[in-house]
């Protein structure tokens, strides 16, 4: 009995005394946990430092570099900005306006004044425009010009020394403009238009076309003229002064009234409708013509 007792204390302290297994599985757990964790905030952290940090470089270089579409209109304004390159003092103009083959084109453009004209130039066209004033400067050592036309503009004044040393003008038109009187022309126009401005008798002097044995057509229409304008050139064939105020005209005219034999056999067409006159009160006025003039007879 005591035998059996003492194995059973022997195998009581044994047990009491064995040394508790080493925690292995629980250790391998909470490393294996604290792996996940560690590559998950490796991960993050790589999220952080390409992603969001690349964002914050991508939103910097942004800050710092312009838009493309800014560095164009940035480029634009600069060219627009910075002086044309200039070859001659030509250039400028040819810029503004279409220069081609000794034409000048600058219609609809807003200028308010003649440009300066590339020296070889023998048309300008500065049609519907905001130009006032003519000047001799605007011509000066131009002498080429064969074709002026500023139709459409506000021009109220032209210095009478404008054409004047434009030798081989042939055309020169002036309608639709604010025009009260006519400066001194050029000697070898062929053609004058000046309609549809405020022009009186008084603003055309005697000798305006008297000397212009080239001139064959003469637009006057729609001005306020009194009277036929004096000392017609014989070379004219065409003569429009519809829409003025003329009441009367003389034998002197257009024929002659000491010259019964003198036939005027260039013109092709005198206008005068819309004229407070009464044509058949004047018969001898039209006898050296081949044509009636066209107005009111009754």
């Amino acid at each position: 009995m005591k035998t059996v007792q003492s194995t059973l204390l022997l195998l009581l302290l044994m047990t009491l005394t064995e040394p508790a297994p080493p925690t292995q599985q629980d250790s391998r757990i909470t490393h294996e946990y604290g792996t996940d964790n560690f590559e998950e905030t490796i991960f993050s952290q790589d999220y952080e430092d390409n992603y969001l940090d690349g964002k914050n470089i991508k939103e910097k270089e942004t800050m710092i570099r312009p838009d493309e579409k800014s560095l164009q209109v940035q480029k634009d304004e600069a060219v627009t900005l910075l002086p044309p390159k200039k070859e001659n003092d030509e250039m400028p103009t040819c810029l503004l306006c279409v220069c081609l083959s000794g034409s000048v084109y600058c219609e609809e453009v807003d200028i308010d004044a003649v440009p300066p004209l590339p020296k070889e130039s023998a048309y300008l066209y500065a049609r519907f425009n905001k130009i006032k004033k003519l000047t001799a400067k605007d011509f000066a050592d131009m002498p080429n010009l064969r074709r002026l036309d500023f139709t459409g503009n506000l021009i109220e004044d032209i210095e009478d020394g404008t054409f004047s040393k434009l030798s081989l003008l042939e055309e020169l038109s002036l309608a639709e403009n604010q025009l009260l009187r006519l400066p001194v022309l050029p000697p070898k126009l062929t053609l004058f238009n000046a309609k549809y401005n405020k022009i009186k008798s008084r603003g055309i002097k005697a000798n305006t076309f008297k000397k212009l044995n080239n001139l064959s057509f003469l637009y006057l229409d729609h001005n306020s003229l009194e009277s036929v304008p004096p000392n017609l050139p014989e070379s004219l064939r065409i003569i429009h002064l519809q829409f003025n105020n003329i009441t009367s005209i003389t034998d002197d005219t257009f024929c002659k009234a000491n010259d019964t034999r003198y036939i005027r056999d260039r013109i092709e067409e005198i206008r005068l409708e819309g004229n407070p006159i009464i044509l058949g009160k004047h018969p001898n006025s039209f006898i050296c013509l081949k044509r009636l003039p066209i107005g009111s007879y009754f």
